[in-house]
């Protein structure tokens, strides 16, 4: 008889601005070790607006797809770093992935990240290595 694994309990959704607040407290952290983490930020793109809002947002310049966080430092190859946070279950909007082409084209990394440790594990290779 084969023993019989018991099931993993099935992990409750965490919301994306979860991973969001936690990889910023990462980033605050690990910035008294890497002062060039001092520079990265968040792009308030996206989220629930009033079309009032959107449309001030729009005549202000905001575009479509453009990453969640911006790293401008230069490591490797590349200007900076854009990076995409999901949740664990997100999926990019075809926007975000043309906009990720379009900057690698411009010698930019873009990164799509599953969570804050994937998001924290690709700032720190990128920092480290100049690759995400």
């Amino acid at each position: 008889m084969t023993p019989r694994r018991p099931k993993a309990p099935k992990l409750p959704r965490v919301p994306e601005h979860v991973e969001a607040v936690n990889l910023v407290r990462w980033v605050r952290l690990a910035s008294g070790a890497e002062p060039a983490l001092r520079l990265f930020h968040a792009i308030p793109n996206g989220g629930a607006r009033s079309k009032a809002a959107a449309g001030k947002l729009k005549a202000e310049g905001t575009l479509p797809g453009v990453p969640d966080y911006f790293l401008p430092v230069a490591r490797g190859q590349w200007h900076g770093l854009y990076l995409e946070l999901k949740a664990k279950d997100g999926r990019p909007s075809e926007a975000q992935a043309a906009f990720c082409r379009a900057v690698i084209g411009q010698g930019y990394a873009a990164v799509l990240c599953y969570g804050w440790q994937d998001a924290s594990e690709a700032i720190a290779g990128y920092l480290r290595e100049g690759a995400p």
